[in-house]
């Protein structure tokens, strides 16, 4: 249909300035609408799956076009035609998520969304998979550098900045992954157990601000269960609260083989399922809709938002659009900058003088950990190392590389080697943290420890008493034995492709640090509120720690921890004056309005990021200590003062009561209180809320749910592992859900556990073959434990989707009765329905 061919103009700059066509006497409505009424059934079920690994289905004869997706967040790796993961085309690398999240920066954010949409536009790419703001539950996710937050108020926030900038440009944005997939281990089955207010307040949370405030394009959905149901077909989710309650209107596409069930699916509300299954599950759907078990009026209405998503991808479409390499590469270095954490500087080591008697030790300051690995491996334009940024401040520094980096042990040469040159030094800059093999797509992290060569080089260099700055790569926290004996920390993340530069800049004072710690960094493994719960298995996980999540945990429970969330220190100092409260006493459904003076009263030019929390003194629920409702991140000269104004609305006083199914907030006094880090609360002011009791009821009338407070658990007086016993989980959650019973084998039985019957080991072996050479594993140890992980964890049915429509449900339904040993019982089976 002409109508449908789309034109958009772009300015000198790149950007779109007006549409221009047929369509444009018609609504989009309109256009949907006849579309709708000229594709055949055959045709909409297509529509509703992928047209290959990356591409959705076009209709040629109706001039719909398909659209390419490709993986992000934090950059585009679009892949070469049938290339390995490490052969993506040439593109920037940004910090990633877990990296940028530490800027508390709103607008850093959107600029690198409208870079990322700018590289997608050269690329004709439709939509860009991510952001990724799933929950930091436990620091051993092995994806966590791949998300935001142990916070849904600051992933949210910032999730919707990167969407917002993606999407001003034409490109969409697929906000992932929906949701409660906060593990690697046995991802595309385990059943995550939590409970509906943990759910609505920590897990769900960061996902309705983002939808809500930047109305992502698409929303991808999990590979996990959530109370027994797949999230590929979860009703409540996809439907309920997705769309009636949040008022969601994009598509929802699945996580790459995600979906269990498509019929199922479908109905729950999983417009597109990805990546292509040859058709198979195209007629599936077909199939159902003329047998009367799934309304066509369902499969209309998926179909019209993915047509929808093709009407909005086409207006950002341009031929012989390019971006600027060099200034995506500055924007890099500056967002790398602005995300640089300041954890420790004693006597003011830093910032350094240029030149002086400098060693810079460790493989990571030549050759860098920039990235994570996985699905969000970048192929960077060009890539800067620290230690050459560094010989520009200081020519006559000398370097040892300390450790192999692709080796965990200790190389007693090259340590030595390291202690020699520090003892030749006034200053050691040791670059140290984790490897790429230690965090990975598709497998977790087993411990919080850095490799044994980087702990023990840490130790020799300190014991040579000269003054040590510790730079640390890492996507996720790690514990630092001998802290207290080091002089200066910085925490550089995983800072993409420019972040040698940057860090540089810092350790010689070209910029003052101004990153503030987004996850709260524990002492050590057994004091994170998971810690008996993470990862569960092997059918199910269980959140007993509910709403204790991060420093909601360890500030409710008074746990010391390494460093707090939203810690990190300045090279120069704020105050904070006179803070106001719009009312001493309000209703409910008014809003309060804080202010704050900010005044830098230090001799540097810096950014301070301005932290509110609110805080239930007279709750009858349990509640944590506090929790973040709005930040802002301020940058001021020497002596400036700037008056800072938050509007807190009901909902930063409410909490999800399970009874009403609705947020609710108590009658009583709250504390606001303004701070530095959730730790360093600068000022306080209290409020007093009048609330109308709903429900038909007062919820003082109301027994609150027993749960553990912070002077009942032992893990506050001894700091054992916080612990939830049986009766107290069971009473807040319900009914668990029970172990599945039989032993038999299925369709969503992992490859790891078949592979112990003589015909799955030869299906495991065969698999991981073709997933070695498709992830380019025979180049990169990394890429090979992943593989190998993800090859354990792939479910029966996937060979079904992977296959391209070659090995289809029935020759699946006959292997897994082969695996059961009732083949011949299976074949009868089917002999008997055939007359």
């Amino acid at each position: 249909m002409a109508a449908w061919r789309r034109q958009t103009v772009f300015d000198k700059n790149g950007f779109r300035s007006r549409a221009i066509g047929p369509a444009e006497d018609k609504t989009v409505q309109g256009t949907i609408a006849e579309l709708l009424a000229e594709l055949t059934l055959e045709e909409k079920a297509a529509l509703c799956s992928g047209r290959d690994f990356w591409h959705l289905k076009g209709i040629e004869r109706l001039g719909i076009a398909p659209l390419m997706l490709t993986d992000g967040p934090h950059g585009l790796r679009k892949q070469r035609e049938g290339a390995a993961v490490l052969q993506s085309i040439p593109a920037t690398c940004f910090p990633t998520a877990s990296t940028l999240a530490c800027s508390w920066d709103r607008e850093l954010l959107f600029e690198v969304g409208v870079a990322l949409a700018e590289e997608c536009r050269q690329e004709q790419v439709a939509v860009l998979l991510g952001p990724g703001i799933n929950i930091k539950r436990s620091p051993l996710c092995g994806r966590n550098f791949e998300y935001f937050s142990e916070d849904p108020c600051l992933a949210g926030e910032l999730a919707a900045a990167l969407i917002e900038g993606l999407q001003s440009q034409g490109v969409g944005a697929s906000l992932k992954h929906f949701a409660v997939n906060n593990q690697e281990h046995r991802r595309m089955t385990i059943d995550a157990v939590v409970d509906e207010r943990s759910l609505r307040e920590i897990y769900l949370a960061g996902f309705e601000r983002a939808i809500k405030q930047a109305r992502p394009w698409t929303v991808m959905c999990a590979y996990n269960r959530l109370g027994g149901t797949y999230c590929s077909e979860h009703q409540t989710l996809l439907t309920g609260i997705l769309r009636d309650e949040w008022g969601y209107d994009g598509a929802v596409v699945s996580d790459w083989g995600a979906c269990n069930d498509r019929v199922a699916a479908l109905a729950a509300g999983l417009d597109v399922e990805m990546p292509g299954s040859g058709g198979v599950n195209d007629a599936r759907i077909v199939a159902a809709v003329r047998a009367g078990t799934l309304d066509i009026a369902v499969l209309d209405r998926a179909v019209a938002r993915v047509l929808g998503l093709i009407e909005r991808c086409l207006e950002g479409r341009a031929s012989g659009f390019r971006y600027s390499v060099d200034a995506h590469h500055a924007l890099a270095r500056r967002a790398q900058a602005r995300s640089l954490v300041l954890l420790k500087n004693a006597a003011d080591l830093l910032p350094l003088a240029p030149g002086g008697r400098v060693a810079v030790i460790g493989a990571f300051a030549a050759t860098p950990r920039y990235q994570g690995a996985g699905s969000s491996q970048i192929n960077p334009t060009r890539l800067d190392d620290a230690l050459t940024a560094i010989r520009h401040y200081a020519p006559d520094c000398r370097y040892a590389p300390g450790y192999d980096m692709h080796a965990d042990r200790v190389d007693p040469a090259l340590m030595e080697q390291a202690r020699a040159l520090a003892m030749e030094a006034d200053t050691i800059i040791l670059f140290a943290g984790l490897p790429a093999h230690a965090e990975c797509e598709g497998f977790d992290r087993e411990h919080l420890d850095m490799p044994a060569s980087h702990t023990q080089l840490l130790e020799a260099l300190i014991a040579t008493g000269r003054r040590l700055v510790l730079v640390l790569a890492a996507g996720a926290p790690v514990t630092l034995p001998g802290i207290e004996r080091i002089d200066a920390a910085i925490l550089a993340g995983l800072g993409g492709q420019a972040g040698g530069g940057a860090i540089a800049d810092l350790l010689f004072g070209a910029v003052c640090p101004g990153g503030k710690l987004a996850e709260t960094w524990p002492l050590a493994l057994a004091d994170t509120p998971a810690y008996r719960y993470f990862p569960g298995g092997p059918a199910t996980v269980e959140y007993r720690e509910a709403l204790y999540v991060g420093y909601r945990y360890y500030d409710s429970f008074a746990r010391p921890v390494l460093f707090p969330f939203g810690h990190g220190l300045s090279y120069t100092r704020f105050e904070y004056r006179a803070l106001t409260l719009s009312a001493t006493r309000m209703g409910e459904h008014e809003t309060l309005r804080v202010g704050i003076e900010l005044c830098n009263i230090g001799a540097r030019f810096g950014s301070e990021v301005v932290q509110v929390y609110v805080r239930d003194i007279e709750s009858t629920v349990f509640r944590p200590h506090q929790e973040l409702r709005d930040f802002a991140r301020v940058e001021l000269a020497p002596g400036e003062v700037r008056r800072l104004e938050f509007s807190l609305d009901r909902r930063a006083f409410a909490f999800y009561d399970t009874a009403c199914r609705d947020w609710r907030v108590e009658s009583g006094v709250f504390a606001i209180l303004i701070g530095a880090s959730s730790a360093d609360i600068r000022a306080r002011g209290d409020i007093h809320i009048d609330a109308a009791p709903t429900c038909g009821e007062d919820l003082r009338a109301r027994a609150p749910v027993y749960y553990p407070a912070p002077g009942e658990s032992s893990a506050s007086a001894d700091r054992t592992a916080f612990e939830v016993s049986d009766a107290q989980f069971h009473a807040l959650y319900g009914a668990v859900p029970p172990a599945p019973a039989t032993a038999a084998y299925s369709l969503n039985s992992r490859l790891g556990d078949i592979k112990q019957h003589w015909l799955g080991a030869l299906i495991y072996r065969a698999v991981l073959r073709a997933s070695h050479h498709r992830l380019g594993a025979q180049r990169d140890p990394t890429l090979a434990r992943m593989s190998v992980a993800m090859t354990e964890d792939m479910p029966l049915r996937l060979l079904v989707m992977f296959s391209g429509g070659y090995f289809r449900f029935g020759a699946a339904a006959l292997l897994v009765a082969l695996l059961n040993g009732r083949l011949l019982r299976e074949l009868w089976r089917r002999c008997r329905g055939s007359r």
